[in-house]
Order: C-alpha cells, then sequence, then structure tokens
C-alpha cells in the first residue's frame, strides 16, 4: 500500500491562492473581452526580448544555465551590488517559496498583513508556519505595526510588499527604512517590490545587502511585461542569497526566459514608454470612476482599486457584473479593502468597454 500524505499535507486545504482567467472562461463558455484582473502588463515585453526569445526557443533542447550567470551579472550592475547578491528563480512566487523553505518550519510564526498577496500565506502554510495577521490601516499596509508584531510574537519572517498588492497603494522609502530599523534582529523582512517599477522616485529604500535581515524580491513579470515567462529575483546578502543554493530547482528557469530577461533589461526605451503608458492608463481608470460617483484609490502600481462605496457584498455585485459582460477583474479579499474591485490598465479598447458597462453594472448592482 502506498505511503500516505504526510500530516500536513493532510491537514491543508485543497485549494489554490488565485483562479485563474482561462479556469473562469472555462466556465463562461467563452473568452474575456478584457483580460485587465491579473495584474499584467498588456503592453507586453521589449522587442528586443522578444526577438531575444525567439532565438532562444530554437535552443530549447538545452537547459538553462543552472547559475543564470549572464543574468545574474546584468542584474547586478545595474543595481551597483555584485553578483553574489542575486538570486534569479520562477518568479516572485517561486522565489517566495524558497525564501520560506529557509526560514520556516512548523510552528515558526510568520507576520503578514490581512489581506496581502495570498501567494505567500499558501507558501507559508505548506511549511507549517504560523501566520499573524495585522489589518491594513487607512488602505495601506500597516509597515510599523507589522514591525511591532513581530517583536511581540517571537516572528521570524515579516512579509511587506510595497506598492501594495491588492490596494496599489504605498510607502516611501523613508519609511521602511524606519521599519527595517524597527525589526527585530532575529527576523527577516520579505520586501515584495514586484510593482516598485511602476512607483514614485523614493519609494524604494537605499539598497542595502550587508542587512542579512532583509531580502527584496523583484521581477520581470509587471513593468517588463513577462508574466508568462515566470523569471523575478532576490537581492539579499551575500550569505543569505548562497543559501537559496541549498534547496532551489536549480534548473527551474528555463532558457528561453533568460534570454528574454536579460534583453529586456537593455531596453530602458521600452521600460519607460510601458511606464508612460500605465500611467496614462490608471488616469482613465480615475477618471471612469469618478464620472460613475465611484472613488478610485491613489495607486503607484498598473491597477488601481476602486471604492464601490458599499460592503462587499455590494463589490462582489458589481465585479460578478463586469465578469459577466466580459471583463475579467478582481477583488480584495480582506475587510476593509473588500469593498473594492481592482481593475488593471488595459489597451485602450479595455478601458472603453470598462467605461461603457460600468454604468450598466452599478445601476442593476444597486437595484
Amino acid at each position: 500500500m502506498p505511503a500516505s500524505h504526510t500530516l500536513l499535507v493532510e491537514s491543508l486545504p485543497s485549494t489554490v491562492p488565485f483562479v485563474g482567467p482561462e479556469t473562469a472562461e472555462r466556465s463562461r463558455g467563452m473568452a474575456f473581452k478584457a483580460r485587465i484582473g491579473a495584474n499584467e502588463n498588456v503592453f507586453g515585453p521589449s522587442p528586443k526580448a522578444l526577438k531575444a526569445m525567439r532565438a532562444a526557443a530554437g535552443e530549447a533542447w538545452k537547459y538553462g544555465d543552472p547559475e543564470n550567470h549572464d543574468l545574474r551579472h546584468a542584474i547586478a550592475d545595474g543595481l551597483g551590488v555584485g553578483p553574489e547578491n542575486i538570486m534569479v528563480g520562477e518568479g516572485i512566487d517561486g522565489l517566495l517559496g524558497v525564501a520560506a523553505r529557509l526560514f520556516i518550519e512548523p510552528g515558526v510564526r510568520v507576520v503578514t498583513s490581512d489581506g496581502a498577496y495570498p501567494t505567500f500565506n499558501f507558501h507559508v502554510a505548506g511549511f507549517g508556519g504560523h501566520l499573524v495577521r495585522v489589518p491594513f490601516r487607512d488602505d495601506r499596509e500597516d509597515a510599523m505595526g507589522l514591525a511591532r508584531q513581530a517583536g511581540e510574537q517571537g516572528a521570524r519572517i515579516v512579509y511587506l510588499c510595497n506598492p501594495d498588492n491588492p490596494m496599489g497603494t504605498w510607502w516611501n522609502g523613508s519609511k521602511i527604512e524606519a521599519m527595517i530599523a524597527a525589526m527585530p534582529q532575529d527576523a527577516t523582512l520579505f520586501l515584495d517590490e514586484a510593482y516598485v517599477e511602476f512607483a514614485p522616485e523614493g519609494t524604494a529604500p537605499a539598497l542595502d545587502v550587508t542587512n542579512r535581515g532583509v531580502i527584496r524580491f523583484r521581477t520581470f513579470s509587471k513593468a517588463y511585461g513577462m508574466a508568462g515567462a515566470r523569471i523575478g529575483y532576490a537581492i539579499g546578502e551575500e550569505s543569505v542569497i548562497s543559501a537559496f543554493n541549498k534547496v532551489r530547482n536549480h534548473f527551474g528557469v528555463n532558457r528561453i526566459a533568460q534570454a528574454g530577461a536579460l534583453a529586456a533589461l537593455g531596453d530602458r526605451q521600452w521600460l519607460e514608454a510601458v511606464k508612460s503608458q500605465v500611467a496614462e492608463g490608471r488616469e482613465r481608470i480615475y477618471q471612469i470612476a469618478r464620472e460613475n460617483g465611484l472613488q478610485a484609490l491613489p495607486s503607484a502600481t498598473n491597477f488601481v482599486a476602486v471604492d464601490c462605496g458599499k460592503d462587499a457584498a455590494f463589490a462582489k455585485s458589481v465585479l460578478d457584473g463586469l465578469v459577466e459582460r466580459g471583463l475579467f477583474v478582481r477583488m480584495p479579499f480582506a475587510a476593509p479593502g473588500n469593498r473594492c474591485v481592482r481593475i488593471g490598465v488595459g489597451r485602450p479598447q479595455d478601458m472603453d468597454l470598462l467605461a461603457e458597462v460600468l454604468p450598466q453594472v452599478l445601476e442593476t448592482a444597486g437595484a
């Protein structure tokens, strides 16, 4: 008789953090007209990245470089740190899983925000960690509250996303530096900076790779438009980054993604154009919200949380109405954020469709 699952696995729910748009399309029996719910960059990768990936596809019979040598050196050069301070992995999700494995054993306490990025919680649960949740304050993650709870709970890890997902709000770098200074000495901050390229200057704290208590996570999924390639990187102190090698999937990053990411780094012009288009798209969402009597939260990401003005049930009815009319959107999972729907920056035609159907959806939901 085959061995049964571990007790930990048996205790976990059989769920995934997100329902993907493809799953929703299969349930609906039709494709979405506007895919603006998964925080994807609809403007896509740099043409230089696409060219590099097409060329690399012809060599897909080869494994990717397990050391990610060229990409790590290029990232390090751009940041002004050493390649020993960089670890490349399968997007931030994959890197968070490896980092969680480094620090979490059954019963270890981990502090996060109630309603923050659920994939992190998924990894914590998978290694038997105990989550301590701190409420959002004024629609932002309570940075100092997280640090304070880490001390009170004896937590080994604190997770903060800046700019934040799902609300799009952010702290400036000086606030994050104050949080880092307030952290217990035996705790590590997992600082998720997936959206930092979209944020105002000064959002990212100063880069200090001598501090063993901070690991920063960045990605090519958002501003670089390569979410489907699954590639990102961690930045940290040399011995901490080196520890990833003990448990990571050394061939986890494919050759095509490596080539695309390397080329993307070299196309600053495309990155700046994308950032400009995203900023314009955010303004369009703000405008559409105002035209419908709704308030949009200021955002430093490629999505906007729109306050539907009532409770979570009303927001869910708005979300359902948008989905029914062919717009894939999502909403925050926890109060008070779940009074909002989260709308990603789309193509001009996506935004036009949103402007057309939102009044209908609000009328139906209100009735």
